[in-house]
């Protein structure tokens, strides 16, 4: 697996150089005349090398040497990278060294480049014709093993629940869905062999597809399960008795039938399908590991279920049965059992691995247990044979099997701690700026990194915690046993430096101190001292120079910093020799201050830049990050921003609630004359002499503003913001950068903004018509009505503390003939009644948030396309008697306040288990807002349901 991560790490490297190195190619360098061919040989080379590295050695274990020359490969395109970066910062704009010293100096490093490569090249090939050890492969019925009756740990809850969705008449097909070694096929043979299965069902059949070369060859063995007495010998045969056996199965009205394929891919299902689509005695269970696999074989009458971790104390069980001989009452015992169950992440076959391991262990104590758990990930790299060899095949083969720049991607998240999950722009925001997301034809970088991450979602090596309003994933994180072995293996491959001191060329630098990391959690086994040295940036920045480096200090390679909780003075002090760091994501650091980010504006590399709850200001010096792209101030408490700042050439995102300097005439002139890339603004406060009104009318790639309105309607700025709000709406048609979005905070002195902006035209002219795709709406409104008629167009809308009366409201929205989202944020809102079937028909996604538990009426008639109904209110009690959970024919889900009592979150279970779909009761926990602006905001929690209800049963 070494080859494959560091080809995948000299894969991102060369998808990153390839841009720059067109730009290099297309400067004329007149006088250095084989500059030119050098860097077009660099270029060629590279992406041939990373193309045969990343398909070579698949399914066989490389050689030493093998290892030694990938290695070499990485440290060469890593020089490459850094001689290009010192030369070129800014490829986009080909900006960069111009004086003839240095284009002499870059010339003889090219030079000299292109050796080396020729070098490696001819070494590579030497290597390879070596061969490759051959790695060793398990059976895939090994790896399928039903558990043993000690395994059979936290299972019946699921069991249960399962069996209820077979015993459903609207569900012909249930999917389970999860990560390799989550206990798929175990849930499976639980349902399968129980009795009430076998009660319940005459005829069972259990298949693997893997056992089957193709999709008809599985059918062709099904129907011999279901029809034994007959002479099926060849699927040619098979195919024309199709007819004839299903007309048989539809007569056996008296026998049920369920059948099993585990493991099944897509090509078997479309085989499949047909066959069984129609015959309502027969339920299928099938397992997958694939989203798209799942999602498929239940598209008509199915359900996914997707599998859960084990929770804490499902795994202490798990592992103490499996162990048999822990000492209860040693409290060093518990510590360290309670280490390896942190490590594990209710994984059960992690779990599993780590028991068979100690039982080959003279004695179990705290300390033995706590050294298991520590070098969980060296046990299984290196016992290829033993205790972990099924866990290291699944996790291998995750990883194996993607392409390069997935592989790098899925590296990538590892910087991440995995006890919280990662906002998903952040998560793509940061692969951009790496350079890590190739341009697609048809596809936007930013579409590129969505789809990226949607791949690894669907493989369920990722999985997704929070969804946003069109029911897209907005946080999410990797499986934690994923986690710590990619973390262990971008260690290991110098692509990710830990928090303590590790010598190599690592790339990117994750720092967390030990009030935030317990550090026997973390594996450094293939690559640190036992002697753990201090957390300083100092010591590990020094070790960053490019191999053929003869610089000082300053010559130095990691390209992201990140840091968790505090930082020394060190740290900040150090920082200014990271020359190249392309970002740099202080948002978590809680001790930033402003003194420490004075040089920052020397980064002139820096992509994406993030600062914590301390900074309370900017330079206008920031305006030398000429290749900035995000800058996030959320967490800061920076009022003003300057103008410099929102000029930067490449600019593209603005997270914050800023307020914009006094801009002279000067600088007015000079920043409307200029071009401004700036497409998410999020968000400004707009005062009484503030410029942005004017600002926004040239900010013409501008798709997502977020506008804090404290001004009156007596105020200069009123109209003139009015005026941008409708230009920016109107707008819509007119930009190839997507749908646009809208968020507009009143206060009561501006509430009829909207009503103006909709109604300022000239005399005689034909109303307007707003193109705005995401529209979100804080204060009172008066005159919304007006607005509402110029937005047909509009998918989702949020609506927030308006006091707009039911009915009103209900005319309002009548008028949004394409609403899929709707959000409605007031104290109370029982005067909406919603009763025919032709309002809100689009309606897909409704999340109603109140104070008071007291509910809108929604008739059966209504609502007829709504798939998730979110009833946000910690007073609810019981269910709601103008809302049944049975009137929605396609509902998947219904979401409550996590603070609601257990007898009401039972409720609503029983509610959710008769309705034929057996919509998902998910528990949102409220965050309190960072101020009295801003909107309710709901997350996932990990808590189930059930888990609520017998914590909370007397």
């Amino acid at each position: 697996m070494e080859v494959a991560v560091v080809g995948a790490v000299v894969g991102a490297v060369v998808t990153s150089l390839v841009p720059k190195l067109s730009a290099v190619i297309g400067k004329r360098f007149s006088e250095f005349s084989d500059l030119d061919d050098d860097i077009r040989y660099l270029k060629t080379e590279l992406a041939i090398i990373a193309a045969k590295m990343d398909e070579q050695h698949k399914g066989q274990q490389p050689s030493v040497l093998q290892n030694i020359s990938t290695a070499d490969m990485r440290d060469l395109a890593f020089d490459i990278e850094d001689c290009l970066d010192q030369f070129l910062p800014c490829a986009a704009c080909r900006r960069g060294a111009v004086s003839k010293g240095d284009l002499l100096d870059f010339a003889n490093q090219v030079g000299k480049l292109k050796k080396r490569l020729e070098r490696a090249k001819q070494q590579r090939t030497d290597t390879d014709a070596n061969g490759s050890q051959q790695a060793v492969h398990l059976p895939d019925q090994l790896l399928g093993t039903p558990a043993e009756p000690a395994d059979q740990v936290g299972i019946e809850e699921p069991k249960q629940e399962i069996l209820g969705l077979l015993g459903s008449e609207e569900l012909l097909v249930i999917s389970i869905a999860g990560f390799g070694g989550s206990g798929k096929t175990q849930l499976t043979r639980a349902v399968f062999d129980c009795d009430e299965a076998k009660e319940k069902f005459g005829v069972r059949a259990w298949h693997t597809a893997s056992d089957h070369k193709d999709g008809d060859e599985l059918l062709l063995a099904i129907l011999h399960k279901l029809f034994p007495e007959e002479t099926l010998l060849s699927v040619s045969e098979m195919q024309s008795q199709v007819s004839r056996l299903q007309q048989r199965i539809r007569f056996q009205q008296k026998t049920r039938c369920l059948i099993v394929v585990d493991d099944i891919e897509k090509h078997h299902w479309e085989a499949i399908k047909s066959f069984f689509s129609e015959l309502r005695i027969i339920r299928i269970l099938v397992t997958t590991t694939v989203q798209t696999v799942a999602k498929a074989c239940t598209k008509d009458r199915g359900y996914i279920y997707n599998m859960r971790t084990l929770s804490v104390g499902d795994s202490k069980d798990l592992l103490k049965k499996r162990v048999g001989n822990f000492n209860r009452n040693s409290t060093d015992l518990e510590d360290g059992s309670a280490a390896i169950v942190r490590k594990c992440h209710g994984h059960p076959l992690a779990l599993i691995s780590v028991a068979n391991y100690l039982l080959q262990q003279e004695q179990i104590t705290g300390p033995v247990c706590q050294k298991t758990s520590r070098l969980l990930c060296t046990h299984m790299d290196e016992d290829k044979h033993g205790d972990f060899t099924k866990l290291r095949q699944i996790l291998v083969n995750n990883y194996i099997n993607l392409p390069f720049h997935l592989k790098t991607c899925l590296l990538y998240t590892s910087l991440f701690p995995n006890d919280r999950p990662v906002s998903r722009k952040t998560l793509t925001h940061r692969w951009l700026a790496e350079g890590y997301i190739k341009r697609e034809t048809e596809r936007t970088y930013q579409e590129a990194a969505d789809e990226k991450l949607e791949q690894l979602m669907d493989l369920n090596i990722i999985r997704p915690i929070d969804t946003s309003n069109r029911g897209e994933k907005k946080t999410c994180k990797p499986h934690g046993i994923m986690h710590q072995f990619m973390l262990y293996k971008s260690i290991s491959s110098n692509f990710i430096a830990p928090s303590l001191e590790n010598r190599g060329n690592f790339r990117h630098i994750m720092m967390e101190n030990q009030r935030n990391r317990r550090e026997a959690d973390i594996d450094h086994g293939a690559t640190s001292p036992a002697a753990r040295r201090p957390n300083r940036l100092s010591n590990l920045i020094r070790s960053f120079k490019p191999s053929n480096s003869t610089g000082s200090d300053e010559d130095l390679r990691p390209r992201s910093l990140t840091v968790f909780g505090s930082a020394e003075e060190a740290v900040y002090s150090d920082l200014i020799n990271c020359k190249l760091l392309k970002v740099l994501d202080l948002k978590e650091c809680n001790n930033l201050e402003d003194k420490h980010i004075n040089n920052i504006y020397k980064l002139l590399h820096l992509k994406y830049l993030t600062l914590g709850s301390s900074v309370r200001g900017l330079s206008d010096k920031m305006g030398n990050l000429h290749c900035l792209e995000t800058l996030d101030l959320r967490k800061t408490k920076v009022n003003t921003v300057p103008v410099e700042v929102i000029s930067l050439p490449h600019l593209a995102h603005l997270f914050g609630k800023i307020k914009l300097n006094k801009l002279s005439s000067k600088k007015l002139d000079k920043f409307l004359s200029g071009e401004c890339n700036l497409e998410t603004l999020s968000g400004v406060v707009v005062e009484r002499n503030s410029q942005f009104p004017e600002l926004m009318e040239h900010m013409k790639k501008l798709t997502k503003v977020k506008i804090w309105c404290v001004i009156t309607s007596t105020d200069g700025n009123y109209t003139k913001l009015s005026d941008a709000i409708r230009k920016f709406a109107q707008a819509g048609t007119d930009t190839s950068q997507g749908a646009r979005s809208l968020s507009l905070h009143l206060n009561a002195s501006s509430n009829e903004m909207v009503h103006l902006s909709a109604t300022s035209r000239k005399a005689g002219s034909a109303p307007p018509v707003f193109y705005l795709s995401s529209l979100k709406l804080q204060g009172r409104l008066t005159h919304f009505k007006e607005f509402a008629k110029a937005l047909s167009g509009l998918r989702e809308l949020c609506l927030t503390c308006t006091n707009l009366e039911g009915p009103i409201l209900l005319a309002c929205l009548r008028e949004l003939w394409c609403l899929v989202y709707l959000k409605l944020v007031e104290d109370r809102i029982d005067d909406l009644d919603i009763n025919l079937d032709g309002d809100l028909a689009s309606l897909q996604r409704l999340c109603i948030v109140v104070k008071q538990p007291r509910f809108p009426k929604i008739a059966q008639e209504a609502l007829p396309g709504l798939v998730s109904l979110q009833l946000l209110c910690k007073d609810l009690e019981g269910v709601c008697d103008g809302i049944k959970v049975g009137h929605f024919e396609h509902l998947r889900e219904v979401a409550l306040d996590s603070e609601v009592n257990p007898k009401t979150i039972e409720l609503w279970e029983n509610e959710a288990k008769e309705h034929p779909k057996r919509p998902k009761v998910l528990l949102l926990k409220r965050v309190e807002a960072a101020d009295t602006w801003s909107a309710a905001k709901y997350v996932a929690t990990d808590q189930r349901s059930s888990e609520l209800l017998v914590e909370g049963t007397p």
